[in-house]
């Protein structure tokens, strides 16, 4: 009889992780069928995009599909400004974020940490931006910096502008309202890895006589490494494909077009379909390669 016991506790430990197994399955089924349909299926979509032909009918917005990757090489050729600008703006956008945010974080969660009200009322002006539309926010600043607002008419009684200078349409404005628009997804991921900074390890640092640079440059920094590739990674990505802060309709002009404008126009207006989708599936691409190296490089790969 116990060596029957024995043979069915055996039988029985054997079939849990099979029943676990297909319990974490049932739980997963959901989410894997969720990035199918809304994530997987609109990519390989996009793909076959890519790849069409004009119709033999020769009717504009008509494709036919085929395997035409002369699409690809088309895009790059015709639009190498516009992704070269893309990129640069998100670049210069998110070191500027970093710089503005950084100091921000740390004063939240460091210096603050001890008086909570001051805390909570300074996280709450950094999240205040997400209870506006992005879109009454950008076109808030156009009104801003418009030829008539008081800030060009100041630079220009000043001496700073010229008669015929102005700000809406340049890099400057498009890079200041991305860098406004993204700086919460800059500074949240910060404070929050800093909030979680043990404060005895730069008492220690002081006690060993480090002075506050060499505090921060040997324990500050690297412990929020992770927070500050995080907040980068969620800066840099949204911006590179942005197109209302660059568009003409906001902060945007003629020399300002980012990808993002560009595939909105042959979508919308142009209806060039393949184009567009060759170049959302170039953004796409070079931006995974992009943010692999930068992670790799960092030495947190547990990011990707």
């Amino acid at each position: 009889m116990a060596f029957v016991a024995l043979g069915g506790s055996t039988a029985a430990k054997k079939q849990a992780p099979k029943k676990a197994g297909r319990v974490a399955l049932l739980l997963l089924l959901p989410g894997i069928a969720y990035l199918g349909l809304f994530f997987l299926t609109p990519l390989f979509s996009l793909i076959l995009t890519s790849l069409k032909t004009p119709s033999a009918s020769g009717d504009i917005g008509r494709y036919d599909y085929a395997v035409e990757f002369g699409n690809y090489l088309f895009a790059v050729e015709q639009y190498m400004p516009q992704i070269l600008r893309s990129f640069m703006f998100a670049l210069i956008a998110t070191v500027v974020a970093l710089a503005i945010s950084y100091p921000l974080a740390y004063f939240i969660a460091v210096k603050a940490r001890n008086k909570p009200l001051l805390k909570g009322l300074l996280l709450t002006l950094v999240i205040a931006p997400f209870f506006i539309s992005m879109l009454l926010r950008t076109f808030a600043w156009k009104q801003i910096f418009s030829n008539d607002s008081w800030i060009v008419n100041t630079l220009k009684s000043f001496g700073i502008f010229g008669t015929d200078s102005y700000i809406i349409g340049t890099d400057f404005a498009v890079i200041f309202g991305l860098v406004y628009n993204f700086i919460p997804f800059m500074t949240l991921p910060i404070f929050s890895n800093l909030d979680r900074l043990d404060l005895r390890l730069l008492e220690a640092s002081g006690d060993l006589y480090a002075n506050p640079i060499t505090t921060f440059r040997k324990i500050t920094f690297p412990l929020s490494l992770p927070g500050v590739i995080s907040g980068t990674l969620l800066t840099f990505i949204p911006i590179s494909g942005d197109y209302v802060v660059a568009s003409r309709d906001f902060l945007g002009g003629p020399d300002t077009a980012m990808i993002g404008n560009v595939v909105e126009a042959n979508f919308l207006r142009i209806q060039d379909y393949p184009t567009a989708s060759a170049l959302s599936v170039l953004l796409m691409a070079a931006i995974v390669i992009l943010v692999s190296a930068y992670v790799r490089r960092s030495g947190t790969d547990d990011l990707l």
